[in-house]
C-alpha cells in the first residue's frame, strides 16, 4: 500500500466515515496526464452525485491541512463502486448475505465454472450459495471473481 493511501485511510476515512459513508476503496493513480485520488464511497440506500459533492466540499479543509501527497497536484474523485464492484472484503461479503450472487470459478463445479445464487454465509475458507432450494459450498481460494448478480 502506498505512503499517499496509507496518509488517506488514516486521516481522511475518519472524516467520510463521519459522514455516514463508507469507504470501500481508495485509488492513487495516473489517469492521462494527471495523478487521480479516488474515494469509492457507500452507503446502503445508494450514492448519489449529491452525496459525491458533499464528501468532496468536506474533504477540501483536511486534504489542504494533511498534505497526503506531499505537495504533488492531484484530481480529487468521490465515486461509488458501482453495481457491478467485485466483492472482495468481509465488509461486501456481510452486505451481500441473503442477496444473489454470481461466482466465475477457478476449476468446475459440477462441470460449471459460472454460478450464481443467493449468498447464505461465508468465514475465511469458504461461502455457501442456494438454488432452487440447494447449497453449493465453494472454497474461496476456487474463486476468480464474485459480484452480485444483476438482471436485466
Amino acid at each position: 500500500m502506498s505512503e499517499i493511501i496509507k496518509k488517506a485511510n488514516e486521516f481522511i476515512v475518519p472524516v467520510i466515515e463521519g459522514m455516514g459513508y463508507e469507504v470501500v476503496d481508495i485509488e492513487y493513480k495516473k489517469v492521462f496526464s494527471d495523478m487521480n485520488l479516488t474515494f469509492y464511497i457507500y452507503k446502503k440506500e445508494g450514492i448519489t452525485l449529491d452525496d459525491c459533492e458533499k464528501v468532496n466540499n468536506a474533504l477540501e479543509e483536511p486534504l489542504e491541512s494533511c498534505d497526503i501527497t506531499g505537495g504533488a497536484p492531484y484530481v480529487l474523485n468521490i465515486s461509488s463502486p458501482g453495481l457491478d464492484r467485485p466483492i472482495v472484503t468481509d465488509k461486501d461479503f456481510q452486505r451481500s448475505l441473503d442477496t444473489e450472487i454470481e461466482i466465475m470459478l477457478n476449476e468446475k463445479l459440477n462441470k460449471k465454472s459460472k454460478l450464481n445464487g443467493l449468498l447464505k454465509s461465508f468465514d475465511e475458507q469458504k461461502l455457501v450459495i442456494a438454488k432452487d432450494g440447494n447449497d453449493t459450498e465453494i472454497l474461496r481460494t476456487n474463486t476468480k471473481w464474485i459480484k452480485p448478480y444483476i438482471k436485466f
